[in-house]
């Protein structure tokens, strides 16, 4: 089993840093107050770009996306510009998988146009789309394979305290890690996680384990990213984790 990354979703440069500091993998910026994916400004986007030191990564949202494919692709092409490594888009109002995989299709080419191959697309589907009609999780692997994107997660869009682990049975996410991995896409799991899903998580196998709440001093809206949660959620993810936490520039 190799090593998840620790993707910890953050709002400004202040939480950009602790989380750097508890030894996060991926800074994810997103505005919390829009929703579960919400979109972030520009402004703050490039701050935190660069803050970044080596060997850490950056990624965003464009928000929980309806389908709307021209305005979003639109957006992607501003989102690349800001200097991310990957972009995130929750396919929120995609009811078919032919609908998902032509509006990704339509952000890739648009984030290819601004920023060449370097930035990367993640699909992000929704553990509870039953709620409100999107397309179903076990078929994301397959929406991102088709629309040729990098990778593929599943979150909530429901932010009421279910986790990830309550919506979904353990062999449902076996299935939907194992078939992305057989697709050769990256995959991550998020969704309301808290400090004692994480040994769970872990023993899925994803490539990457998304989080806010449980990083956070407070609710994932009001609340602060806190060094010392982020620590204790990376030592949870990887218990045989020793590598030092590389320096973070002031």
């Amino acid at each position: 089993m190799g090593r998840q990354k620790l993707l910890v979703s953050v709002v400004d440069r202040a939480e950009a840093r602790a989380a750097l500091k508890g030894g996060a993998d991926i800074i994810d910026v997103k505005n919390p107050v829009e929703g579960s994916l919400g979109a972030s400004f520009p402004w703050v986007i490039k701050k935190i770009a660069a803050l970044m030191p080596p060997g850490r990564e950056l990624s965003t949202t464009l928000g929980d996306a309806p389908y709307l494919p021209g305005t979003y692709s639109l957006a992607a092409a501003g989102a690349a510009w800001c200097g991310v490594h990957y972009v995130k888009v929750g396919l929120y109002g995609m009811a078919t998988i032919g609908e998902a995989v032509y509006f990704l299709r339509q952000v890739k080419t648009a984030v290819q146009l601004a920023a060449g191959e370097e930035v990367k697309i993640i699909a992000v589907g929704y553990a509870d789309a039953h709620r409100f009609g999107a397309v179903l999780p076990q078929d994301i692997p397959l929406v991102a394979a088709k629309a040729g994107v990098h990778g593929c997660m599943l979150d909530t869009a429901v932010k009421d305290g279910t986790s990830l682990l309550q919506l979904m049975p353990a062999e449902h996410l076996t299935e939907f890690v194992r078939e992305t991995s057989a697709y050769q896409l990256l995959s991550g799991l998020a969704g309301s996680l808290k400090m004692q899903d994480l040994p769970a998580i872990r023993e899925l196998a994803p490539d990457v384990v998304g989080v806010r709440s449980a990083a956070c001093r407070g609710d994932r809206v009001k609340g602060r990213v806190d060094e010392r949660k982020v620590r204790g959620l990376r030592k949870a993810l990887s218990p045989d984790h020793t590598t030092s936490v590389p320096r973070v520039l002031p």
